[in-house]
């Protein structure tokens, strides 16, 4: 039988903030692959070319940095987040992210 379990509104607070930063989440991990990966044609010399990535590359790299710096700040949240609506609601909630 289901237990009934009353949603207050900070449960409804917190159900929400976790599902902002679920989603903020994925919207970085995003960015961090699309950052990672891509093709291009420039029409430089070598030497231009070679700073030109390595200028590029260093950026990418900070963002890359600071974007994993957000994902991981975001997976605390989401870490006390699911400790707390668990302890409430139990196997009444499901907090896990859907890996289809």
């Amino acid at each position: 039988a289901v237990e009934d379990v009353n949603v207050t509104f900070e449960d409804q607070k917190k159900i929400n903030t976790f599902a902002r930063n679920t989603n903020r989440m994925t919207e970085f991990k995003d960015e961090i692959e699309a950052k990672k990966i891509g093709d291009v044609f420039i029409s430089h010399t070598q030497e231009e070319t070679q700073e030109m990535l390595e200028a590029a590359k260093e950026l990418l790299q900070q963002e890359i940095k600071d974007l994993e710096r957000k994902v991981s700040t975001i997976q605390q949240v989401l870490g006390d987040l699911k400790v707390q609506l668990y302890a409430k609601f139990g196997n009444n909630i499901n907090l896990e992210a859907d890996e289809s």
